[in-house]
């Protein structure tokens, strides 16, 4: 499946528009893969980043599976216009990830 965020795609004409699909997924921002920071490495910077990093990459996958699993429901095989949201949850740790594009069918 094509994934991008222009409105089309070089080299393939759309032939058949499907309807907007998303991808969502959230979790704690201090999470990743089930194992959560401790209190101790919370105040080690580089070891905060690099958990926040891999938690959000990690989020940003599942989303985009749902993205994909979506579009393909529609008979899609491309996804265009593609814009990412990633924003936190009032007053928690937790991140939302959201993903949205057109469906569309390419030849």
């Amino acid at each position: 499946m094509i994934l991008t965020t222009t409105p089309n795609i070089e080299n393939f004409q759309i032939v058949d528009y499907l309807g907007i699909v998303t991808g969502t997924a959230y979790n704690s921002s201090y999470s990743y893969k089930g194992t959560t920071m401790s209190f101790k490495d919370m105040f080690n910077t580089s070891k905060y980043y690099e958990n926040y990093e891999a938690g959000v990459e990690s989020l940003k996958e599942v989303a985009f599976q749902k993205l994909k699993e979506n579009a393909t429901k529609l008979g899609a095989n491309a996804v265009v216009g593609i814009q990412l949201d990633i924003e936190p949850v009032a007053n928690s740790s937790t991140l939302l990830v959201s993903i949205t594009g057109t469906a569309v069918k390419v030849k």
